[in-house]
């Protein structure tokens, strides 16, 4: 009779468990803050993983769905630091959207703003979100990080974000005369995408750091 009990139990409790975890990413896919709260509070996992293996954080900036987003960094253990299938982190989705402040919370939550491979800079970078950008930097963020194929914060944003951005990274002594395993650098870059500005600009910082006297 105990076993049987015992059995009832289990059965009630993976049911509630299970409709928790439906709830819960519908919630975040609906941007329902305050539903995500209530079952945080219920006692659900705030690390819980979709069947993609993601976390919910990462779902929520993403989008992003703010609400819940900050939700999940008010919750207390939230992970700041996870990965997608695509080496995606939640402080490079949020440097992507150019979210300042969300940012500066994951980095106190623990975000690593030096991931090995694509970084935050990087994904600033090509939107050119200069305050993402320059806290990253303050935050220690190497400025020449290299992708997988060897690219380059500066050459993101020659290619795909500002000006402006590039010369933010120049002044912050990022190096133009890098080149990813293309032999491509961020000149190459900015002339490819007809960045005229940004092309002049990386042409004009490698010309005065020459020697003077040096044609």
């Amino acid at each position: 009779m105990r076993k049987i009990l015992y059995l009832i139990v289990f059965i009630g409790f993976s049911s509630v468990h299970a409709g928790s975890y439906d709830d819960f990413f519908k919630a975040i896919k609906e941007n329902n803050g305050a539903a995500v709260t209530e079952l945080l509070q219920r006692g659900f996992d705030v690390n819980a993983v979709n069947p993609a293996g993601e976390h919910g954080l990462l779902l929520a900036f993403r989008e992003p769905h703010l609400k819940v987003a900050h939700a999940l960094m008010a919750w207390p253990k939230v992970t700041a630091e996870s990965r997608s299938a695509q080496d995606e982190s939640p402080l490079m989705l949020a440097a992507l959207h150019g979210l300042l402040a969300e940012c500066q919370t994951l980095i106190k939550l623990g975000a690593d703003v030096n991931k090995p491979g694509w970084a935050p800079l990087h994904y600033a970078a090509t939107k050119g979100h200069l305050a993402v950008m320059a806290l990253l930097l303050e935050e220690h963020a190497y400025i020449d990080a290299a992708s997988p194929n060897g690219t380059t914060p500066l050459m993101m944003a020659a290619h795909y974000g500002t000006a402006s951005a590039v010369k933010l990274l120049l002044e912050g002594d990022a190096d133009p005369t890098l080149k990813n395993d293309l032999g491509l650098s961020a000149f190459d870059f900015a002339q490819s995408a007809k960045r005229l500005e940004s092309a002049a600009l990386i042409s004009a910082f490698i010309r005065g750091r020459q020697p003077k006297g040096v044609w």
